[in-house]
């Protein structure tokens, strides 16, 4: 399976922007699909963006859309998530996860993603 490593995390303040990086490593990367979750304090972990394996197709929660975008490198073995008007409420625990055999219907399911990385925390001020 292929290892995952997020970076990109911090603090910054509400309207700021980030952008997440997620590392893969020991598997061929353009053979697997991308997701990013996050997980809030007490809350549940929640799909937030997935992108196919060539990056020709894109999701997003309705809460992200139009806010975040997701991209990849193949080249570089790397999947982004650009992250545009931040709001307080997107404060989490951000996951990449990866997975070979994707279907639309099941981007938002956790238990269909084989790897995932350690997370990296986004905290937005208000």
């Amino acid at each position: 399976q292929v290892q995952l490593v997020e970076s990109g995390g911090g603090l910054v303040q509400a309207g700021g922007s980030l952008r997440l990086s997620c590392a893969a490593s020991g598997g061929t990367f353009s053979t697997y699909c991308m997701g990013w979750f996050r997980q809030a304090p007490g809350k549940e972990r929640e799909f937030v963006s997935a992108i196919t394996w060539s990056g020709s197709t894109t999701y997003y929660s309705d809460s992200v859309k139009g806010r975040f975008t997701i991209s990849r490198d193949n080249a570089k073995n790397t999947v982004y998530l650009q992250m545009n008007s931040l709001k307080p409420e997107d404060t989490a625990i951000y996951y990449c996860a990866a997975r070979r055999a994707f279907s639309a219907a099941t981007r938002g399911r956790e238990e269909k993603y084989d790897s995932w990385g350690q997370g990296t925390q986004v905290t937005v001020s208000s």
